[in-house]
């Protein structure tokens, strides 16, 4: 592949990649996908994803949504803390919408969207591992690795979209991170009584406990510190069960099974400045979330989405412009920090035994849930960003 000149040079073909090529598909601009999975529709994932009816709304304009296999609504949120008082109900009605989210499968979200990219006028590389970048005033050149043999492209604005974490800091970006010292053990769990299409949070000293609907089962986040994560993880099925229901309680029934654990760390990491000389970060590469309250992947989304309709809607022809980037920064500067800063006072506030402090999360946790302006509010920002 020879150093052509495209107007946008995507990195990464993940959800946020694969939805902003899709977004700009109907515009004139030449945009190439590189992606270092061989194919993006047979994604071998089994994570699970919370969406927000806001990023439903995306996916419905992009033409995705109804590509999604059995996406599971959420109706309500049940928010508690566990050894105080005080908790909180949110619910779709409340907030006047058809649900508060959705669950959906990870590979079935890529199926989805590969699918739309497929018909989309984006080139999409797979098995595309960039190696290095080069700037220069007007372009940026990408030299990646594919089918053992070295091919270079450039952009006029080059995105790394999600997991180019490392990408971005050869980039030039300023990546900060807090480790909070703790993990997730996912899992899928069944139980005695149906969800119902109810969510549960449930706050711990030792992190968040989150029970998701989807399909027929629950999808579960156990955060826990990284020693007791270890052996939550080592159990056996009966333990880990017993162990789970001793920790949360019963509110989601009887724990009958569990199945597909995982675990893995849990940290905010963030680029401080998204935009570089001729250069955009998003989804993960931007910053990635702690799990708590089911934020990254719609911020994510969001990113993409105002970009796109940002290039669309300018008469600027050079998408890489010092102009376009810093309206670009502009635009998403107070949903970004806000999400960010969200995500990361709610980790701090609650994963802590604390006794003032639980006393307090526990006073405003009933307040919100008697104060219908506030979680109207509250429940606003949570699906829809700041803005």
């Amino acid at each position: 592949m020879n150093d052509r000149l495209h107007d946008l040079v995507i990195v990464g073909g993940g959800p946020v990649g694969a939805a902003l090529a899709i977004a700009l598909s109907d515009a004139a601009y030449d945009v190439l996908l590189l992606e270092a999975r061989a194919d993006l529709n047979t994604a071998n994932d089994e994570r699970t994803l919370a969406m927000s009816y806001g990023s439903r709304l995306i996916l419905e304009r992009l033409g995705t949504w109804n590509r999604i296999e059995s996406p599971t609504a959420i109706h309500s949120i049940h928010i508690s803390q566990r050894g105080g008082f005080g908790r909180a109900v949110l619910g779709a009605h409340d907030a006047g919408l058809p649900a508060l989210g959705y669950v959906v499968g990870y590979r079935r979200l890529q199926k989805a969207l590969g699918e739309a990219l497929a018909m989309s006028r984006a080139t999409l590389v797979a098995g595309a591992n960039v190696e290095d970048l080069e700037f220069s005033t007007d372009r940026v050149s990408v030299r990646f690795r594919r089918d053992h043999q070295e091919h270079s492209v450039s952009g006029r604005l080059l995105v790394i979209a999600d997991g180019g974490a490392t990408l971005g800091e050869r980039a030039g970006a300023t990546i900060k991170v807090r480790d909070y010292r703790q993990e997730a053990v996912v899992a899928r769990i069944t139980t005695s009584k149906p969800h119902g299409q109810r969510a549960f949070e449930r706050f711990t000293a030792g992190g968040p406990v989150a029970l998701l609907p989807f399909a027929d089962r629950y999808a579960l986040v156990w955060t826990a510190a990284p020693e007791a994560a270890a052996r939550i993880a080592a159990m056996n099925d009966t333990s880990f069960l017993d162990a789970l229901q001793g920790h949360f309680g019963d509110r989601a029934g009887r724990l009958l099974a569990v199945a597909s654990r995982a675990r893995f760390p849990l940290a905010l990491r963030y680029a401080d400045d998204p935009v570089l000389s001729r250069s955009v970060l998003l989804g993960n590469a931007a910053q990635a979330l702690h799990p708590i309250a089911g934020q990254g992947f719609n911020l994510g989304l969001r990113d993409a989405w105002e970009l796109a309709n940002l290039l669309l809607h300018r008469d600027d022809p050079d998408p890489g412009s010092s102009g376009c980037l810093a309206a670009y920064r502009s635009a998403r500067r107070l949903d970004r920090f806000g999400g960010i800063a969200l995500t990361d006072s709610l980790v701090r506030i609650f994963s802590n035994n604390f006794a003032p402090l639980r006393a307090a999360r526990g006073a405003g946790l009933a307040l919100l849930d008697i104060a219908p302006p506030l979680k109207r509010t509250f429940m606003q920002r949570m699906i829809f960003g700041a803005s």
